[in-house]
């Protein structure tokens, strides 16, 4: 099963905004909908090993 991990990253530092197995969930998330954050990360998992990772970019910016 994969996992979504989304990271919020602001100058204080980061934190998981969202662990689950949804993903359009996962990657309909943007950086407006938390408070003072600069950008979003996505991990994916899938058998307890990260698969993947990358900046999530919104269309059309």
């Amino acid at each position: 099963m994969k996992l979504y991990v989304i990271l919020a990253f602001n100058e204080d530092g980061m934190e998981n905004v969202y662990v689950g197995p949804d993903e359009e969930k996962a990657l309909s998330l943007k950086p407006e909908d938390f408070e003072n954050c600069d950008a979003l990360f996505v991990e994916v998992w899938e058998d307890g090993e990260k698969t993947d990772d990358y900046r999530l970019e919104q269309e059309g910016v």
